[in-house]
């Protein structure tokens, strides 16, 4: 576990706008999902909520790993 979360922070310390990117593109997907109304994954906006979390958490990353 200790060396799993040693190479993650390695990792995110090499691309450290990596998280936000992703965060971005989860919120960009969940936007273009809208289009297709039926499904509760659309209804429920998951995308939307889990790429804002994980924008969030990818900035407040930004200065501790850099």
């Amino acid at each position: 576990m200790n060396k799993l979360l040693d190479t993650l922070s390695a990792f995110l310390a090499k691309y450290p706008g990596l998280l936000p990117l992703i965060g971005l593109a989860l919120i960009i997907l969940n936007l273009v999902l809208q289009f297709f109304q039926g499904f509760w994954i659309v209804e429920s906006n998951l995308f939307l909520h889990i790429g804002l979390i994980i924008s969030l958490i990818g900035i407040l990353l930004i200065r501790p790993l850099g």
